[in-house]
């Protein structure tokens, strides 16, 4: 035990300076065992949870928390408890702090004038744990010590009334050695927990501020000779065919020992060494033959066991999980085993909604089984170091990864989006040296053996300097096997050198492609790309076309992957999904955690539908009869996976055939499909290629598609419409109807349109359908001015006014007798604006409406958000169905992964549930709708030559508008069928300022003219 008789002292927390006290130096993640111990599982005897219920104080300030309660003698009987590992703020029903939520500034700005290293005095939430344990069996008598996997921010620990020792780094773990202070039956752990320190100034992350012990906590014990750290590195031949690995191994104990290597695969030894005499420093080596490389597509894992032995005994076997590959920067290129790799890639943070950061095995498995299923390669450990079972997953399922230090000081240097380093932590500031490098060294000592981890990252949003740039020559220094990220050099190119690829954040793609067309000196990835805030993702391919375009391209990584948001309890009872703010956490930055491709609840977003598509790794095109291939893996022929090709008529499956498609890695292939005579199919065809699992894998079952290209082959031959037989007009002095068999229509001459529609004597409609022209502005929308901009379309749906001359009076449609049927038409004057549109009903002998919607275009005018024509139905009717792009809502620039087919859903189902109510449900190239009752009543929608766009929701744009949290709209009383002409894109380059690409625009001096069908179901 080091510095025995040492004090706590409260200065520690402000002094930058002093970042650990006694804390046991970092060391890797591997799994060891005694002897008799089983190898074949990760679990160790030698461990001793800690986890569970603790007793608990908690104190507003740090005056006011419990001194001396470390004691053995102090009465904790009043103290509450709280469960370990879990978030202070998320625990005792609000009796302890609340969560936060700030993006770049830190907590206290406003409420506190401070600069580094100086912390709040007014509020500084603490924490102060008891928990009573007896030392197990397997532990006892052995050299025991503690490990905190991740505490936040800064804690102190004693045992049994002894000062123990100090940490701060939040997401890497903190260990003590508690041999000399342990007594045989009860002994009493204390701990207490500051939520602010000196480290909060390296701590400036766009999360949820939480604090407390947030992951486990356990003991451990040593064998008599131990191996605490081992390095792992392997390299390969010219030919990626034979591989050598070497383990640098430090061992402690008894060194009257033997070390032996063992590596195993699939349960079969592949290589082993003699033994050799231990040392506590020592290097031993090994060769593989006929190696089976590690990649995310081939994640071939071996184990491999270090054998400590005496006298032929064996005291300790050391296990960690081995990966043979070889990433490196090759001819300006960043390659893995000899291969352009391109990242495929997300941030993800730790999360979950009921949890935080506090998340649990069941937590990661989902989420790296959807990274599979959505053919994500890659993962940026946003904006710190993960539990250590995350890289295990990686390793296993196979995910590369940029493990990124605990570092972000955004606020430091960042103000209101204007670069302001004035006062940047760290910068060249040495003082704070000690503090970033130590949390680069405990990431590289725990993380070190990873095959998954490609990439080490110095932080994030930091700035730059000397401070960050000797970090960098660190990770180098320490292990040249992998490369070294860092984004913030792009402010200040005096420290280009501290990352060895160009990295940025939010470029735009023509940014990106500028940097690309210039023969740079580094290959290019953006760390963070397409701001998924809200109804976003818009215009993603553009980015990622450039892999094609340009070599040096290698992709990039999504912000982000989940949305940060939590549950609260309403005062009805109902537990909604919330942001920040709604726990009077103030200041904050509102729902601008909501940015993720999944939401908080782990329910998938519609924005995931887009990533799977432009992320697959089978990229097709059909054009006729030939569709051509080209196989984007890097190691897996497309021969590995079902291929199948199936014509649809009208939406439904008419014939289907499998194809045998082998395209090698990186190759590309045309073959001639054979659609059979389609000359006298009247129906339209589209032809679907599809590539699955021919076999269930750890990650998906047989049968889940991976890559899929459709193209319409054949047009739908459009019947003839019925000319006007058997109607009868009457002409009342209010309203016109026409009436035929068993069906009627009633247009008013004061309300401007459909009053009344009856199919089989059953009402359809409550209001009259009218044009609209503003959608309920997304996220990205009110990022870039667009509610400003264009808030005349806002008035004009609201101020519009239908007329038409009749007689003397302006208040009631023309009616025209037609060769195609009766026809009334009406006029919207959009006042505000200065022009018109003209919707023009036709009423056919069977009763059904064709209806022509005509926008008369005006130079001047903001771009256009919408046109469409809202039809306002009960809600009984709520049963959906469609031939359209589905299965999940889809934009101009987010369609390229929806599938036209026929889908089902309901008018709920459809409204997707952002955490800020905005634009849903949108759905392109729809050949026909239907919106029915539990009966089969309803009406049906078509279109007669050229697709609409639609959307069927619970609510109006204007309601959508209104509400702030989804539990806000009105309660379902009414069915919105929205049956749309053109609507604008939602974007997605970033949420703060940029417009929706020229490309997804609507030109409003332009005319716009749709036409559809309404008929009975």
């Amino acid at each position: 035990m080091k510095n025995k008789g040492l004090t706590a002292d409260l200065a520690w927390l402000s002094d930058q300076e002093i970042y650990q006290v006694n804390r046991i130096a970092a060391h890797s993640d591997h799994t060891y065992y005694e002897a008799d111990e089983d190898t074949a599982s990760d679990a160790m005897k030698l461990t001793q949870s800690l986890n569970g219920t603790w007793q608990f104080h908690y104190a507003e300030t740090v005056a006011l928390r419990p001194v001396g309660f470390e004691t053995v003698t102090y009465d904790i009987s009043r103290f509450d408890h709280i469960k370990v590992p879990g978030h202070i703020q998320l625990q005792g029903d609000g009796k302890f702090c609340h969560p936060h939520y700030v993006n770049t500034m830190y907590p206290w700005d406003g409420a506190e004038a401070l600069r580094p290293p100086h912390i709040p005095t007014h509020y500084n939430p603490v924490g102060s744990y008891v928990k009573t344990f007896e030392v197990g069996k397997d532990l006892a008598n052995k050299p025991t010590f503690i490990s905190f996997q991740g505490v936040e921010t800064a804690f102190y620990v004693w045992l049994n009334g002894q000062f123990i020792g100090y940490a701060e780094d939040s997401f890497t773990p903190s260990e003590f050695e508690l041999t000399d202070y342990l007594q045989a039956g009860e002994n009493k752990l204390a701990v207490q927990v500051f939520r602010f320190s000196s480290a909060s100034y390296l701590e400036d992350q766009d999360f949820w501020r939480f604090s407390g012990i947030f992951r486990e906590v356990y003991l451990y014990a040593k064998p008599a000779s131990h191996v605490r750290d081992l390095f792992v590195k392997t390299d390969l031949t010219s030919d990626f065919k034979s591989a050598f690995l070497t383990v640098d191994l430090d061992l402690e104990g008894d060194y009257d020992t033997q070390v032996t290597l063992r590596l195993t695969r699939a349960g079969e030894t592949i290589a082993q060494t003699d033994p050799q005499a231990s040392d506590a420093k020592l290097s031993l080596s090994l060769s593989v033959a006929d190696v089976a490389l590690w990649s995310a597509e081939v994640p071939n894992l071996y184990t491999l066991f270090v054998a400590i032995s005496k006298a032929g005994r064996l005291v300790e076997t050391a296990k960690t999980q081995v990966g043979f590959r070889k990433f490196e920067l090759k001819n300006k290129l960043m390659t893995l085993n000899g291969k352009r790799l391109v990242f495929k890639g997300i941030n993800r943070h730790e999360f979950s909604a009921r949890t935080g950061r506090a998340i649990t095995e069941a937590d990661m498995l989902w989420d790296i089984r959807f990274l599979k299923q959505h053919n994500l390669n890659a993962v940026r450990t946003s904006h710190y170091p993960n539990q250590s079972l995350w890289y295990k997953l990686c390793d296993r399922y196979g995910i590369y990864l940029i493990d990124e230090a605990n570092l972000e000081s955004h606020g430091s240097w960042q103000k209101m989006g204007a670069c302001e380093p004035s006062w940047n932590v760290p910068g060249n500031d040495k003082t704070w040296a000690g503090a970033v490098m130590d949390r680069a060294e405990s990431m590289l000592a725990r993380d070190k053996n990873h095959p998954a981890i490609l990439i080490w990252s110095c932080g994030n949003e930091s700035y730059a300097g000397q401070v960050i740039q000797d970090m960098s020559d660190y990770f180098r220094h320490e292990d040249p096997s992998r490369l070294v990220h860092y984004e913030g050099v792009f402010w200040n190119r005096d420290y280009d050198a501290t990352s060895d690829m160009e990295s940025r954040m939010y470029a735009k793609a023509a940014e990106i492609e500028t940097y690309l067309a210039n023969d740079p000196e580094k290959p290019y990835i953006s760390c963070e790309y397409m701001h998924a805030m809200g109804n976003s993702l818009g215009g993603m391919r553009k980015y990622t076309d450039l892999a094609d375009a340009y070599p040096m391209y290698q992709g990039g990584f999504i912000w982000d992957y989940g949305d940060q948001a939590l549950y609260r309890r309403l005062p009805n009872g109902k537990e909604v999904l919330s942001y920040g703010g709604d726990f009077n956490d103030r200041v904050t930055d509102y729902n601008f955690s909501g940015n993720g491709i999944v939401f908080a609840d782990r329910t998938i977003s519609p924005k995931a539908q887009e990533v799977k598509y432009l992320y697959q790794n089978i990229s097709m095109t059909i054009q006729g009869t030939s569709l051509h291939i080209k196989n984007d893996h890097l190691f897996v022929s497309t021969s590995d996976f079902a291929c199948e090709m199936t014509l649809l008529k009208d939406g439904h499956v008419w014939r289907k055939q499998n194809l045998s498609v082998a395209v090698a890695p990186g190759d590309s292939q045309t073959i001639t499909l054979d659609y059979g005579d389609l000359s006298e199919v009247p129906e339209e065809v589209v032809v679907l290629i599809s590539f699955s699992l021919k076999a269930a894998t750890i990650w998906a079952e047989a049968g889940h598609e991976v890559a899929f290209a459709q193209a319409v082959i054949k047009e739908k031959i459009m019947p003839s419409l019925l000319s006007p037989t058997g109607m009868t007009v009457v002409y009342g002095d209010v309203n016109i109807g026409v009436h035929g068999s068993d069906f009627s229509v009633i247009f008013s001459k004061l309300s401007g349109g459909i009053v009344s529609l009856k199919y089989g004597g059953k009402e359809l409609i409550t209001t009259p359908p009218k044009p609209y022209y503003w959608r309920a502005t997304t996220d990205n929308d009110r990022g870039n001015g667009h509610e400003r901009r264009n808030a005349a379309w806002f008035a004009a749906t609201l101020g519009q006014e239908a007329v038409a001359t009749f007689g003397e009076l302006e208040v009631a449609p023309d009616i025209i007798e037609t060769p195609a049927g009766y026809q009334f038409s009406y006029t919207y004057h959009l006042a505000i604006i200065g022009t018109t549109t003209e919707v023009t009903y036709t009423i056919k002998a069977d009763g059904a409406i064709l209806v022509d919607v005509h926008y008369h275009g005006k130079t001047g005018l903001p771009e256009l958000p919408v046109l469409g024509l809202n039809f306002k139905l009960l809600s009984e009717f709520d049963q959906v169905a469609y031939y359209g792009k589905g299965e999940a809502e889809n934009y101009i620039d987010r369609s390229d992964g929806a599938k036209l087919g026929i889908y089902e859903t309901t008018v709920e189902a459809n409204t997707t549930p952002y955490l800020v109510p905005q634009e849903c449900g949108n759905h392109m190239a729809t050949r026909w709708l239907t919106v029915a009752n539990q009966q089969g009543q309803g009406l049906k929608f078509s279109y007669t030559g050229q697709a609409f766009e639609h959307a069927v929701l619970p609510a109006s744009p204007f309601e959508f508008e209104n509400a702030q949290h989804q539990f806000e709209l009105p309660p379902f009383n009414y069915t919105h069928v929205n049956i749309i002409g053109q609507q604008m894109g939602v974007g997605g380059d970033d949420s703060w300022g940029s417009p929706v690409l020229a490309d997804y625009t609507i030109d409003s001096a332009k005319d716009l003219i749709y036409q559809f069908l309404i008929s009975p179901l």
